[in-house]
């Protein structure tokens, strides 16, 4: 071994040895108890309860006597005494709820396939094709997620009059895939690049066709991505509350968004109660589904497909 060769170990060496030092003394502010407190406690602190004061404050608040919501002389507004299940019971069986949520959960989920069936053959398309113009067909996709629904609506409430629909829940099922398809394709664009083009070249090699490789390669690849954004699809299409205030006007068609608003709140008459009642169940079917495939999503924004 040479004396350039041994000095360039030596080298190499001191800078590993340095760069450890460098991790290590990154690591050490962390090491008493007051500086943990200060940077990773109290801000975490902060962030659950910003996160989750809302659904405690729905929750006290359903459970709640009428009673004790004004009254914050002889009671604290921050807990409950005597807790009830009235507004619940009101909600459930003296109100339109059931269905609301139901028609919710029908459009949602369709408005997602739909958009998700159209956004597959759109992002793989543009990410996997290689056709002229591929990178701004991608970039307009994108600008028309940015189109805000406030603008949209208008010339889409033109359409759902003539065709016929207006105040059914297939003016919502057609109407949420124009900006749930944009959405799902740009993300699924970004997943589909991180998938190698040697799994598709080899396919191709041993004869397969271009739905063959979408069907059996790329998309058994993209299970997280879809998922991602299929739960993407179905929590803005569960909160949209524009279109469907707009399309809808009979009691038994709106969604939950709109009839919670609508129907129980008689106008300067606010049922906080059943209000809460409704915003807390209408949250769990979200929550609910955020849980079961949270691997998945977690996957989604942060992995990719090793070669």
């Amino acid at each position: 071994m040479t004396d350039k060769t041994v000095a360039d170990h030596a080298i190499s060496g001191k800078a590993r040895a340095a760069a450890l030092r460098d991790d290590s003394e990154g690591m050490d502010q962390f090491d008493t108890p007051l500086r943990r407190i200060m940077v990773v406690y109290l801000p975490l602190a902060c962030f659950v309860f910003v996160l989750l004061f809302p659904f405690y404050w729905m929750a006290i608040t359903a459970i709640k006597p009428d009673h004790q919501l004004t009254n914050y002389k002889d009671y604290s507004p921050f807990w409950v005494v005597e807790p009830t299940l009235e507004h619940i019971r009101y909600l459930l069986f003296e109100t339109s709820y059931p269905g609301w949520l139901w028609n919710t959960m029908l459009v949602a989920v369709a408005s997602t396939f739909i958009s998700l069936f159209a956004s597959v053959f759109a992002a793989y398309a543009i990410e996997r094709i290689r056709f002229t113009g591929a990178r701004t067909t991608g970039l307009l996709i994108f600008l028309a997620y940015l189109v805000p629904p406030s603008i949209l609506f208008i010339p889409l409430a033109f359409i759902v009059f003539q065709v016929g629909i207006f105040d059914s829940r297939l003016a919502l099922i057609l109407t949420y895939p124009t900006f749930l398809i944009p959405f799902c394709t740009w993300l699924l664009m970004g997943y589909f690049r991180t998938i190698p083009f040697e799994l598709e070249e080899s396919a191709l090699v041993d004869g397969a066709t271009r739905w063959q490789i979408l069907t059996k390669v790329v998309l058994p690849l993209a299970v997280p991505g879809l998922i991602s954004a299929g739960i993407f699809a179905f929590t803005l299409s569960w909160n949209e509350f524009i279109y469907a205030l707009t399309f809808i006007s009979s009691s038994e068609n709106k969604t939950v968004p709109v009839g919670v608003l609508t129907e129980l709140v008689r106008g300067d008459i606010y049922e906080w109660g059943a209000l809460m009642s409704g915003a807390l169940l209408g949250s769990l079917p979200v929550v609910i589904l955020y849980s079961f495939f949270v691997d998945y999503y977690v996957s989604s924004m942060t992995g990719a497909v090793k070669e």
